[in-house]
């Protein structure tokens, strides 16, 4: 599996940002597991596709902007794709570059922010930046 794999254009549009005002109208994808076929529904109709014994997975996660655009020192444009946050400073991140960055190179971020590239960990990069990542 390759990382390209996963690289696909997704409008704006199609992102929620916020909540449903009325929970209820929330889509649902279902998948007919036999025959694999996928159909598109509303959250109300669920309870149409629950068996007993069926088990479900509450998801509370949130959706962090993890895509990031700057400059390395030289001016190389790069876009950051963070995977992972480590700590209140530091991320393991996907970089697209033309040349990768160097462990102790500068990275400035477009609207602000620098980060320091700390090591690379296989495909991925450790970086850390100078302000904190998330309010953990």
């Amino acid at each position: 599996m390759r990382v390209a794999d996963f690289t696909f254009e997704l409008p704006d549009s199609l992102i929620a940002r916020h909540p449903l005002a009325e929970r209820r109208s929330s889509r649902l994808l279902t998948l007919d597991g036999p025959t694999g076929a996928l159909a598109h529904r509303q959250f109300t109709d669920l309870l149409e596709h629950l068996r007993p014994g069926d088990l479900m997975v509450f998801n509370n996660t949130r959706v962090i902007p993890a895509r990031l655009f700057g400059q390395k020192a030289s001016g190389g444009k790069l876009e950051i794709l963070v995977e992972r946050v480590l700590d209140s400073h530091r991320v393991l991140a996907h970089v697209r570059s033309s040349k990768s960055p160097k462990p102790g190179s500068s990275i400035l971020i477009d609207g602000g922010g620098e980060a320091e590239m700390v090591a690379r960990h296989d495909a991925l990069f450790e970086l850390r930046f100078a302000e904190e990542v998330l309010p953990l």
